[in-house]
């Protein structure tokens, strides 16, 4: 058993998407799941409260921007085992949540290759309004062809153009957020019938070789003014951009090791950015099947395997690494011509991963079809593994895959946070505040190291 850090405790979020099939395409047809009341808005209400009980950070919504059409060259498989389809809109979901409970946040993707900044900036603005400072944003560039055909785009841009992109992109929007209106510039003044001063709201311009803005932000400052940051690349490109923007990272696909690697490597990046390591959390995707005992837990994990779709799972793995798996290989000089997910194809190789030598592998339920640690096994077991994850790959926290909703939440709630709690690595209570200060505790806005806060208005 590894032993963490002196005083840091280990973070939980529960990993959604707005879609009945996610990770472990095949455990929506379970007698138990309720995966499929994904419609109704009681099935998220419950999984909210659920998670604020066993006080998690978040639930982080993924989200896809077109359907998963790479494996043998058409939608069917995806349609027809509910491989990350049909797929709602997650960010409806979240205000009705957030009413619901009082402390848990909510992390939601959103794709800024197909939003202009000034939408997805009013967005985010009114989202964490509505949850009082409890809203992040994923910020990714997408990755798929029938996303980029759905907007009338004849293919998406290359994979580094998009992050280039995405840097103007996040300037944009931190000129919004942060520079638009200043800080005591809404007065709300009965009186006067002065609701804000207008010499303190300010027209913000961008001209760059990607946008073209000059606009005053629509929303007054929320409690964030910028949401939390989450970031998700794991390429070269990507752990740039996010040693530059991102507050939480999300890490994958990687063993120990090699994510430890990957870890050092962002906060070296973002120290020589002129950022505070510190401000950075990295948070990794984990399936834990958990029970009173470890043959329990055996059991459990082998009657859900009897659900795992072999044909949805590699319609799901097609689609996010942009490589066919119906060609029955995974040749590396193949690999590498795809346009996927670079950590996943990553995963692909048994150079790093020494796991997957055959497409049929990834359709298995454990760690050889997933991205993330596999954790089966008694609450000891269960949290000495991720008590090893912590000190030896120096994450943060887990994001948990869905593996049976809503008893795989439950399990972890009533099973897995009381043994953390004893061994005093997870909170007791929530703190404070909004997402940011529950997350670091220095406050509602991003700290001065940060990019983002170079654009808050200064007077002249």
């Amino acid at each position: 058993m590894g032993v963490p850090l002196p005083g840091k405790t280990i973070s939980i979020n529960a990993f959604y998407a707005n879609t009945p099939g996610q990770n472990w395409i095949g455990l929506w047809s379970h007698p138990r799941s309720t995966a499929t009341h994904y419609n109704d808005l009681n099935f998220w209400i419950e999984i909210a409260q659920l998670a604020e009980r066993g006080l998690f950070d978040s639930i982080f919504f993924a989200d896809t921007s077109g359907v998963y059409d790479v494996y043998e060259g058409s939608p069917r498989a995806a349609v027809e085992r509910a491989a990350m389809f049909p797929m709602n809109d997650p960010t409806l979901l979240i205000p009705t949540m957030a009413h619901a409970t009082r402390h848990l946040s909510f992390g939601v993707t959103g794709n800024l290759s197909y939003e202009a900044p000034y939408s997805l900036a009013r967005k985010f603005s009114t989202l964490d309004h509505l949850t009082n400072g409890r809203v992040s944003w994923n910020v990714v560039t997408g990755f798929q062809e029938s996303a980029a055909r759905a907007r009338g785009l004849s293919h998406q841009r290359k994979h580094d153009e998009r992050y280039d992109v995405a840097d103007e992109y996040m300037e944009v929007v931190y000129k919004l957020w942060e520079g638009s209106w200043e800080d005591d510039a809404v007065v709300r003044n009965r009186e006067q019938r002065l609701y804000a001063r207008g010499d303190k709201v300010h027209t913000v311009t961008h001209e760059g070789p990607n946008f073209r803005m000059s606009a005053v932000h629509m929303s007054e400052p929320s409690p964030q003014r910028t949401p939390v940051l989450y970031q998700a690349g794991g390429s070269a490109r990507g752990r740039a951009f996010a040693a530059r923007h991102a507050e939480c990272v999300f890490v994958s696909g990687l063993p120990k090791a090699k994510t430890a690697e990957r870890i050092r490597d962002i906060k070296q990046q973002a120290e020589a950015a002129g950022r505070d390591p510190a401000d950075i959390r990295f948070i990794i995707m984990a399936t834990v099947i958990v029970a009173p005992t470890e043959a329990e837990a055996r059991d459990k994990h082998a009657e859900l395997a009897r659900y795992v779709d072999v044909e949805g799972m590699l319609a799901l793995y097609s689609g996010l690494s942009g490589f066919d798996l119906s060609q029955n290989t995974l040749e590396a000089s193949k690999l590498a011509e795809a346009r996927g997910i670079r950590t996943v194809l990553e995963g692909f190789t048994t150079a790093n991963a020494r796991r997957v030598s055959h497409p049929a592998d990834i359709a298995s339920f454990g760690p050889q079809g997933g991205r993330e640690c596999f954790l089966v096994g008694s609450p000891v077991q269960v949290a000495d593994e991720m008590e090893s994850w912590v000190a030896e790959a120096g994450i943060d926290g887990f994001n948990l895959q869905r593996s049976g909703e809503p008893q795989h939440i439950a399990d972890v709630v009533n099973l897995v946070v009381p043994e953390l709690q004893n061994r005093g690595i997870y909170r007791e209570a929530y703190r404070e505040g909004t997402f940011r200060n529950k997350l670091f505790g220095k406050g509602d806005r991003m700290p001065p190291g940060h990019p983002g806060a170079r654009y808050r208005f200064k007077p002249h």
